[in-house]
């Protein structure tokens, strides 16, 4: 096949302990999972309505790369997640077959230009120049399910210059992966490459040119980077 310009580079996670790559096709997120988070943000969950948002897979910044600030805002904030990236997909799939998709688990960070989401709140306009810029999911390479034991336990943490952000453990979420998988492929077909942010806990503030970051979801996967 011919191209009438050079086709993109397909974006890539490294795989923990490989050579591979893990190939990303699209990236989803939930919002409002942690209810403390919700409520942080001045407001409610809707557990019968979940909250999903896209981001571009060319959003990804991998392998521990500098993070630029972003341009057109103020307020550029964190928010940690743990990520859950699939190896096969499909539409309307039951809550009891979805961790049979999982290929994997990382960790990373659902940048927000938060100056320009309350603009959009305010208009009741979609927040995608608040979520979907350039630069703005950093995730860390993938560890295999298969190596992964999760518990409601598990914790998910930031720490931003060597203080403690946010910090939220899997069991405070309001709909769990399982179910997360499930309410998604009512909405998309999922399939192999597909990566989810499950959501953030509470804690959520700015970060500044210069700071460094180190995400955890404990025993699972690290990200530490720095926005330049």
């Amino acid at each position: 096949m011919s191209y009438a310009i050079t086709p993109p580079a397909i974006p890539s996670l490294p795989i923990l302990g490989s050579d591979q790559r893990f190939p990303v096709r699209r990236v989803f997120c939930i919002g409002r999972n942690y209810a403390e988070h919700a409520r942080e943000m001045g407001a409610t969950v809707d557990k019968d309505t979940p909250m999903f948002f896209c981001k571009p897979a060319d959003a990804i910044v991998a392998d521990g790369a500098d993070v630029p600030y972003p341009q057109a805002t103020q307020d550029l904030h964190h928010e940690v997640e743990m990520v859950v990236a699939l190896g096969a997909g499909g539409r309307d799939i039951p809550r009891e077959r979805a961790a049979s998709l999982i290929w994997g688990y990382g960790v990373g960070l659902d940048l927000t230009r938060r100056d320009l989401q309350a603009i959009a709140k305010a208009k009741s306009h979609p927040w995608d120049v608040a979520k979907g810029f350039d630069h703005s999911a950093p995730v860390s390479a993938l560890r295999p399910a298969a190596q992964v034991g999760l518990s409601d336990d598990t914790s998910v943490s930031l720490s931003i210059n060597g203080q403690l952000r946010q910090q939220g453990r899997l069991g405070e979420m309001v709909h769990g992966v399982a179910e997360i998988i499930a309410i998604l492929s009512t909405l998309f077909e999922l399939k192999a490459g597909d990566l989810i942010f499950t959501g953030t806990p509470a804690g959520v503030s700015a970060l500044q040119r210069g700071d460094r970051f180190h995400a955890e979801v404990a025993g699972v996967a690290t990200l530490d980077g720095r926005v330049v």
